[in-house]
């Protein structure tokens, strides 16, 4: 990008720390806007050394293999979002005075340029349902005739939503606790936590600079800060936050809303927020089979994403219309086939307690497939609140004792098949074991409580694997 209009950055000294996804766009991006471009990267192999080519041919200086010294004559850092905040890098910027940005902050500051209109943004965070919150958002919006995009933490970079050739009407964001921490002056014009479980609390330090950084999202919005009621940490955030005159508390519930609050009554989502005298009326937004699936959690996810796009203006026929079009991805508690009877589903993306906690709920009658990398998790509570559903578990994967000791204190009534193997060939006799244990009528369901990289790439390798093993069950 080469802007015509002279800006703030214009002969700046900018270190970029951090190649990949968000440093190389973040580089090219101050290139264009006339900064003296420094990237320093703790990697040196051969993709970076491709990246830092690239960028030095465009007039980048790239240190490998360096990414803890802080160059000299550097009046900003703009980093990876995963860079944590302890490293030696920005302990020397706050030494130096230089301020420190992610790219979300970045992005925020270059809307609008070169005249252009600035998109708001209704943004979401939460330790679960981001991404299938915000998708759903963006195919709300584009059902009320909005340009939009899906954008952020989701795989699509803000740099390029807002500095790229297309002018949207509005943006739907996610956004992880990461960019959150290095975005100080992002202001919202709404935004949703969904909820607030502990995750990334090597990153953060402690679950309340976790929380923290999750509730800088409602810093500075305009119109509505849209909370979980059934998660009251994530109101608690909403009281602490500092919002615009006239900024609105919205609460989503399963429940029968209450005002200025969104639920379901009778089979239907209705708002009881964006409408005239929310003390009395209500006004039906769709039917709770218009969300797919309609498990608990992804109706939580569904009104969250109503709440955003009532908050903006749309109409409850968009947002009808808008969750009717909604497919969610891959390996999002996804049914994967029935066979005898046994309902088999992917939920391989439950890579935490808190999410798999969800994905247990929205069944009767389960067999169990969990186990990976617990990430220093706990699994006690988890089974206490899912025993009563168990038919049986399977357990798979480097963690897997730690599930196990955990069914054996809180059920020990529950059938338990540990498999001692980590290749990827487990999940095929882990579905096979499933079976086994399951009857007409059950639901057979990974959903792992565990990140995958012990056996598999990523999730999605992961539940790849779990559908294929499911196939050949009814070959």
């Amino acid at each position: 990008m080469t802007s015509s209009v002279p800006s703030e950055f214009t002969g700046k000294h900018v270190t970029v720390a951090g190649l990949g996804v968000s440093g190389v766009p973040a580089a090219k991006v101050l290139l264009g806007l006339g900064a003296h471009v420094t990237v320093v990267n703790d990697g040196d192999d051969e993709r970076a050394r491709t990246q830092a080519a690239e960028l030095e041919s465009l007039g980048a200086t790239v240190r490998l293999g360096d990414g803890d010294t802080l160059p000299e004559g550097t009046e900003l850092i703009v980093t990876a979002p995963g860079w944590k905040p302890t490293k030696p890098l920005f302990t020397a910027a706050g030494q130096a005075g230089v301020p420190v940005w992610g790219d979300v902050e970045l992005a925020w500051r270059l809307r609008g340029l070169d005249g252009r209109k600035a998109a708001p943004w209704l943004a979401v965070t939460g330790t679960n349902g981001k991404t299938t919150t915000v998708q759903m958002l963006a195919s709300i919006l584009k059902a009320a005739g909005l340009r939009t995009a899906a954008v952020g933490n989701i795989g699509v970079s803000l740099l390029d939503a807002v500095t790229g050739d297309t002018e949207y009407d509005v943006l739907a964001v996610e956004l992880s606790s990461y960019q959150l921490h290095w975005a100080p002056s992002l202001r919202a014009h709404s935004a949703a936590v969904l909820n607030l479980a502990p995750d990334h609390l090597d990153w953060h330090g402690s679950m309340e600079a976790y929380a923290a950084d999750k509730g800088r999202i409602y810093e500075g919005n305009r119109v509505a800060c849209v909370y979980n009621v059934a998660d009251k940490a994530t109101e608690e955030l909403v009281r602490a936050a500092d919002v615009e005159e006239g900024c609105r508390a919205v609460g989503f519930t399963l429940g029968t809303p209450g005002p200025s609050q969104l639920g379901v009554v009778e089979g239907l989502l209705v708002d009881r927020a964006f409408v005239e005298d929310r003390q009395k009326n209500a006004q039906e937004l769709a039917e709770v089979s218009d969300v797919n699936p309609p498990a608990p959690h992804n109706i939580a996810n569904a009104l969250a994403a109503a709440g955003l796009a009532r908050a903006f203006g749309v109409s409850a026929a968009a947002v009808r219309d808008g969750l009717r079009a909604f497919t969610p991805d891959a390996h999002r508690i996804a049914h994967v086939a029935d066979v005898d009877g046994v309902a088999y589903v992917d939920d391989s993306k439950a890579t935490n307690t808190h999410a798999t906690e969800a994905s247990l709920a929205a069944y009767e009658s389960i067999v169990w497939i969990a186990g990976g990398l617990a990430k220093g998790a706990t699994f006690d509570e988890l089974v206490v609140g899912a025993a009563k559903r168990l038919r049986g578990a399977v357990l798979i994967g480097a963690d897997r004792a730690l599930i196990r000791e955990a069914l054996a204190r809180h059920a020990p009534e529950v059938p338990v098949v540990d498999l001692d193997r980590t290749d990827t060939g487990a999940m095929l006799q882990a579905v096979q074991e499933a079976r086994r244990l399951a009857r007409p009528g059950d639901t057979v369901l990974l959903a792992p409580a565990c990140a995958s990289m012990d056996m598999f790439t990523n999730y999605n390798q992961r539940g790849d694997a779990f559908a294929q093993a499911v196939r050949e069950l009814g070959a």
